[in-house]
């Protein structure tokens, strides 16, 4: 269920806008990526990392919702971490930040 939101949610955001599908990198490793390489990614990168991230830290029984204000929060609560500690790996920062106990 996590992985099909996160290809969905990701889905929705390359067909949103065909410049998207030309503008994006061809693979994105999120292992190897540091906050400073998140930060610097063009917006539609950040776009669909975003996406992924949010299917990636549910539950694999919640609902298929997208809540856009958590979603903002979530995202604004990334940057202002990554920001405080570019050299981190994303996905140390966002297990640090999202990961439910």
């Amino acid at each position: 269920m996590k992985a099909l939101a996160a290809m969905i949610a990701a889905a929705a955001l390359v067909w949103s806008a065909s410049a998207i599908t030309t503008a994006l990198a061809d693979d994105i490793d999120l292992a190897t990526w540091t906050c400073r390489q998140f930060q610097t990614a063009s917006k539609d990168d950040t776009c669909v990392i975003l996406a992924w991230l949010d299917g990636y830290y549910k539950d694999e029984d919640d609902p298929p919702v997208i809540n856009t204000t958590q979603f903002a929060a979530n995202a604004k609560k990334l940057g202002d971490y990554c920001s405080a500690h570019p050299d981190i790996g994303l996905i140390t920062a966002t297990d640090k930040l999202f990961q439910k106990e």
